[in-house]
């Protein structure tokens, strides 16, 4: 069952990949006029927090039209989608700032990941707004214009890759280059009304993304449909022998039935949140009259969450900020400094401690992945306004990542997908986990899940 956001409020969603392809196949359209589109969509929203730097609208034209003069630009497989890029990762000649001006640089190459994109006919429009260093989940760490969600009433957008959320709930741009480490590119995706794919860590390189714990990073995709997943992801992923991380892809989905992982209702928190929860049960309801479902308890899931910040996990960030905090703490957003100082306290005893007691939690994770092919638990337990993330940043944080801290801890992968809105018009939304390299599982249940095809999937098995 899905339930509906009310009228004006929610994603409103601009055409999709295939149907941008398709304008420029038939002429109805041509990469120059999408170029001409989206800068006058950017423009008209002004200044609401979704973008850090823009290509100016003349240069945007100009790449439209580089793309459109390429040998046999109309098989290209992005030819002329529009696309933005978290600012944490690099293209070349483009400050890459993490929010966080004093740390800025302006790259000399463009990371691999964005460079497939640009080889497939995209068009890189600009840098999206972040949580400052990627650290947070909520989207109001930032010395910019705080991004709100789409769904109104000062309701935070979700971090730390806020703005790829909002530029595709927005329609500005059919998929957004993210990240995600702990729930960075699943939570601004539920809090906006999009998808947020979070694939097997090392299918997609992560050279030329500034590192928040460079042992979990991940660089996630932000769309308006799976199918749209489906393709950005197709072109981004590939082996890097430059990223020691890198790894191939795992099998396509055998077209077997996908046995559903679904923890006891006892054991879901939503933070005294009756509408969010009455919600998830409704949906829960539907998915246990349609899918094959297997009771699957959360504790080790949930006790692997907590060693991301409550252990040493957060002294990894200062392999990369360490001497910036050091030299130029003012610069640096007071959360964030915050956080970041708390890693100085953990000793190696500490690490290795926590890495063995990680190593038992995979194991016992490990084992369920025999008796079910994916998990389904809520994105996110509530929702908060600025206001009271403000009031409340740590706690607030801590709440948001409940169902997401263990992702990357536990090598799995994830799909965030809207199911509708609670009944007071707040979005409401789930994950699909499954073990990695399981991806495409995952992404044919969230299809199934939304009524969505993977047509564009099924032509590539096919050929």
């Amino acid at each position: 069952m899905q339930l509906t956001a009310p009228p004006g409020r929610g994603p409103s969603t601009g055409p999709s990949v295939a149907e941008i392809l398709e304008s420029h196949a038939v002429g109805s359209a041509s990469p120059t006029t999408t170029a001409a589109r989206v800068a006058d969509a950017i423009a008209e929203a002004g200044d609401d927090g979704t973008w850090l730097s823009l290509v100016p609208r003349d240069e945007l034209i100009a790449a439209a039209a580089e793309i459109e003069s390429r040998p046999s630009a109309r098989t290209l497989p992005l030819y002329g989608v529009p696309f933005g890029v978290k600012d944490s990762i690099d293209v070349a000649g483009v400050p890459t700032t993490l929010s966080c001006p004093d740390y800025a640089y302006t790259a000399t190459a463009t990371a691999p990941a964005v460079q497939r994109l640009l080889d497939a006919g995209a068009l890189y429009v600009g840098k999206t707004n972040l949580d400052q260093f990627a650290t947070g989940l909520n989207g109001t760490r930032t010395p910019y214009t705080i991004p709100r969600s789409v769904f109104g009433d000062e309701m935070i957008s979700g971090g730390s890759s806020s703005g790829s959320a909002r530029a595709v709930a927005l329609g500005q741009v059919p998929f957004a280059v993210a990240t995600d480490t702990a729930g960075s590119g699943r939570v601004p995706a539920a809090l906006n009304g999009v998808i947020g794919f979070k694939p097997s860590r090392g299918l997609i390189s992560t050279v030329g993304l500034v590192p928040a714990c460079r042992s979990l990073d991940c660089i996630s995709i932000m769309a308006a449909t799976v199918e749209d997943a489906d393709r950005a992801f197709e072109v981004m992923a590939g082996r890097d022998d430059a990223d020691p991380w890198s790894r191939d892809r795992g099998p396509r989905w055998s077209g077997a039935p996908i046995r559903v992982g679904l923890p006891p209702a006892a054991e879901l928190e939503f933070f005294g949140d009756d509408a969010a929860a009455e919600a998830h049960m409704t949906f829960r309801a539907s998915l246990v009259d349609t899918a094959d479902i297997v009771e699957v308890s959360l504790a080790p899931f949930l006790a692997a969450g907590e060693l991301l910040y409550q252990g040493p996990w957060v002294a990894e960030r200062l392999v990369e900020f360490a001497d910036f905090l050091s030299e130029r703490p003012e610069s640096i957003h007071p959360v964030v400094r915050d956080i970041l100082r708390s890693g100085e306290k953990y000793t190696a005893v500490d690490a290795f401690a926590a890495m063995q007691r990680l190593a038992e939690l995979r194991a016992e994770v490990g084992r369920l992945w025999d008796r079910m092919d994916v998990l389904v638990v809520p994105t996110i337990g509530t929702t908060f306004t600025v206001d009271e993330v403000l009031a409340r940043p740590i706690e607030c944080n801590t709440v948001l990542g409940h169902y997401t801290h263990f992702g990357n801890l536990l090598d799995l992968l994830g799909v965030a997908i809207p199911i509708g809105t609670t009944s007071d018009g707040r979005p409401a939304g789930v994950t699909v986990l499954s073990a990695a390299r399981r991806d495409d599982t995952a992404l044919q249940l969230a299809a199934e899940i939304l009524d969505q095809s993977r047509a564009f999937r099924a032509v590539e098995d096919a050929s």
